[in-house]
């Protein structure tokens, strides 16, 4: 395994993991986490892939961004500091919003796409004023509860350490970023465009914003694999690793066949 800080844009680093033998494979983390989601399949997926996850600017193991930067450039970035010239996809959340920016500009890059309740720049996202206003409240009172918000909203499921410790660092990440992140191209209204092998997973807890946008864009994808499942909020890695595994493996093997 090689643990290495990654130079992007504007002179900051990220920090990402190499490990495992075999084809590429990449791992790309929600916003209300980090890339220790992906804990509970890494185990596996190194059995058989080389896997490349990293951690955003600011969440997790990374520093906090001094310059704007787009998400999607990081991407590039990491994938050029470890050479990977085309490989599937995997992103959840925020994640899944990179993860479909690439495959839209940069479609001979991503051999195969799997999508966990991805975010999607170009999507209508409803004004939600309480919500909004929740959050306000919250950071005035701190940290705290400024976590207890974040898991109210996107962790419905069992509160576990795991969960817990996620959206903590989640909401680290939100703060660190200080208005510096800057959009991803939109690409909702590009999803026909895709033409890799896709596969797109949301769960029946989630916000439902997330959940309609899912929908949507599974009637756009050609051929996509669309799945919904009961019982599971915004961290599928989490909630059903055996599931997503078997997803990951799946989408794989089309792109191979």
């Amino acid at each position: 395994m090689t643990e290495t800080m990654v130079k992007v844009a504007g002179g900051d680093t990220v920090w990402a993991d190499d490990s495992g033998d075999g084809p590429p494979l990449v791992l790309l983390h929600p916003g209300v986490g980090d890339s220790r989601v992906w804990d509970p399949i890494l185990p596996d997926l190194r059995g058989r892939f080389r896997v490349i996850r990293y951690d955003a600017r600011g969440f997790g193991r990374s520093p906090a961004p001094t310059a704007p930067f787009v998400l999607l450039d990081d991407l590039v970035a990491v994938l050029d500091h470890f050479g990977i010239e085309r490989a599937p996809i995997v992103g959840c959340s925020q994640g899944g919003d990179a993860a479909l920016g690439l495959a839209i500009t940069q479609p001979e890059r991503v051999s195969a796409l799997v999508l966990l309740c991805p975010g999607i720049s170009g999507f209508p996202v409803p004004a939600a004023p309480a919500v909004r206003a929740a959050y306000a409240e919250a950071e005035k009172q701190g940290f705290d509860a400024m976590v207890e918000v974040a898991l109210s909203m996107w962790a419905r499921g069992e509160r576990t350490p795991e969960v817990v410790e996620q959206l903590r660092s989640g909401v680290r990440g939100w703060l660190a970023e200080n208005d510096l992140e800057q959009p991803n191209p939109d690409v909702f209204d590009r999803l026909g465009e895709i033409t890799a092998p896709t596969s797109l997973l949301v769960g029946d807890l989630d916000v439902d914003w997330i959940i309609d946008a899912a929908q949507q864009a599974a009637t756009r994808i050609p051929g996509v694999e669309f799945v919904e499942v009961p019982g599971v909020d915004h961290l599928p890695p989490l909630r059903i690793p055996e599931r997503v595994l078997a997803l990951i493996e799946a989408t794989v093997s089309r792109s191979r066949g």
